[in-house]
């Protein structure tokens, strides 16, 4: 049997599509490319913005089309956080959500085996359920790992529709990561990424922290490199930058999410600091690590962002001068409070603020990129 995979979104996707990917063929499955025929097609999708749901659907429209006879899969946060939705969607044989991954592979083979004409095996996140172990022993077409630490996410912004999608925080055992991480290097790997869906959540769950997880991993034989996930800015004390740059082995390149460059804006969306205070969080990270790279999200036309709002936003840009900027026009999601926010500003005007922005940070990527020309570095 072979066994195709379509990932949207994020690092963590990556994660578990590779996990599902060495469950299959730990059970006889053939890993191919989209490229290839296959008898099972799975896609682990996103749903952070409506067009990652598009995405998914797209996907298994031409997948059935073209292979009428292949169960096809739809699994991960759309179907999680829509349920109903998801469910509705013909073309998908199997639709199961976030948790319980191992259950898609007995989910599947119901379908193949004439047992079931259709599977819906979504389920509900719970407080108090634990981390679902699904350990990575090799990454295709990768030289650095991503270890999953964490799942869930107890905040609630006003955007966001990943606490439905993920369920509450659960810190992964930390002997758990510290075993994947010797098998990994092992294995070859230098470089290793610890991802989670909210990474400074990990082990207020548990009792422990992500400085002392870092600490224990960096002392793991053969890890070279360790780079973190998406941090908040409310992490960053003074302890926790000068924490980390005791790690000889920690990439400073670090993710401080930031979203809007607007304190009003900011208030809407219901991040929990100010542009002066995400400003002190990175000023400490640069005093502890010198030259570190900073990148960031920023989301555009959040539902009445003003043109003197946006300017803000480009205001700090160019006072930060993010070495990559990753930027998204606002998706309203049904079930979140932006979704039901008054929002007069045209879409024209949003779509050229988001243009205006990328080549901002176009040409202040390209200047930072040059400077390093002649320069030997590791």
């Amino acid at each position: 049997m072979r066994v195709t995979f379509y990932t949207l979104g994020c690092k963590v996707n990556q994660n578990e599509t590779g996990a599902l990917a060495q469950l299959f063929e730990e059970n006889g499955y053939t890993v191919v490319s989209n490229e290839e025929g296959a008898d099972v097609y799975i896609v682990n999708s996103c749903t952070v913005t409506n067009f990652g749901d598009q995405k998914s659907r797209k996907w298994l429209r031409r997948a059935k089309r073209e292979n009428p006879g292949a169960v096809t899969v739809l699994t991960g946060c759309y179907p999680q956080a829509f349920p109903d939705e998801a469910a509705e969607i013909a073309e998908a044989d199997v639709v199961t959500g976030s948790g319980n991954r191992h259950a898609i592979l007995t989910d599947v083979q119901k379908v193949l085996n004439g047992e079931e004409e259709r599977v819906i095996d979504i389920r509900p996140h719970e407080k108090g359920e634990r981390f679902e172990e699904l350990p990575m022993d090799k990454f295709a077409e990768h030289t650095r790992a991503f270890v999953k630490v964490e799942d869930g996410c107890n905040r609630r912004c006003a955007y966001c529709v990943i606490p439905r999608a993920r369920g509450p925080v659960r810190s992964r055992d930390e002997a758990s990561i510290l075993d994947e991480l010797r098998r990994l290097a092992d294995a070859g790997y230098k470089e290793v990424v610890l991802t989670a869906i909210s990474l400074p959540s990990y082990g207020t769950d548990s009792g422990t922290s992500l400085v002392e997880l870092i600490e224990k991993a960096a002392e793991v034989p053969g890890i070279e490199r360790i780079r973190l996930g998406s941090l908040e800015p409310r992490i960053v004390t003074e302890e926790f930058a000068a924490a980390l740059s005791g790690f000889q082995n920690l990439c400073p390149q670090f993710h401080l999410s930031m979203q809007s460059g607007c304190d009003t804006v900011l208030a809407r969306m219901k991040r929990k600091y100010t542009t002066e205070e995400y400003m002190e969080s990175l000023e400490r990270l640069r005093n502890a690590f010198p030259g570190c790279a900073i990148t960031t999200d920023m989301i555009v036309g959040f539902p009445g962002e003003t043109a003197e709002e946006f300017e803000d936003t480009m205001t700090l840009i160019d006072e930060v001068r993010f070495d990559a900027l990753f930027t998204f026009i606002f998706s309203p999601r049904p079930g979140t409070p932006a979704a039901k926010m008054d929002d007069p500003i045209p879409k024209a005007e949003k779509a050229a603020h988001f243009q205006r922005l990328g080549e901002r940070q176009d040409q202040i990527s390209e200047e930072k990129h040059a400077a390093y020309i002649g320069k030997t570095v590791r």
